[in-house]
């Protein structure tokens, strides 16, 4: 599948294509408070223009962190590492609770977790773990683990 066809790029270029035209809008309208040159007017503009920063720094961090993660996958998956078994993926083909059985899902978590104590400076674990956060339907837990490997792929990349 091809990544214009993938529904979560498209909804995700949709949402960074919107956040823009907010950050333009609301800069638009800051710039202008500030162009009054009243000190309430420049002290509305500056706030404003404090919401677009922050999401707009925001969602470079998300961008960063997923272009990371595919990249990450795209790495285990060349190398035979990232062993999603048949049995595991349900009829829509994803990976999750609704293929396997909560016995099933507890032990790969397990597995995972594990392989991470053995090996905290693996990226590859960390990656195991988050995959087996969001398999068992934990998305916080999933992106700050997939968090922590981006980070400890990157470091290892630089060195």
């Amino acid at each position: 599948m091809t990544l214009l066809r993938r529904k979560g790029f498209l909804a995700a270029v949709a949402m960074t294509a919107l956040l823009g035209l907010y950050a333009a809008y609301v800069g638009q309208r800051a710039f202008a408070f500030m162009a009054t040159g009243e000190p309430v007017g420049v002290a509305m503009g500056i706030g404003l223009l404090v919401m677009p920063i922050i999401g707009l720094w925001w969602l470079a961090l998300e961008w960063r962190l997923s272009a990371a993660v595919q990249r990450m996958g795209d790495e285990l998956v060349a190398t035979g590492r990232l062993p999603v078994p048949d049995e595991a993926r349900g009829a829509d083909g994803r990976v999750g609770r609704r293929a396997m059985g909560s016995e099933e899902l507890e032990a790969a978590f397990e597995t995972a977790r594990l392989e991470a104590e053995a090996r905290p400076e693996d990226w590859d674990a960390w990656f195991q773990v988050g995959f087996a956060y969001d398999a068992s339907g934990d998305r916080r837990m999933a992106r700050r683990s997939l968090a922590h490997a981006a980070s400890l792929w990157r470091a290892a990349r630089r060195a």
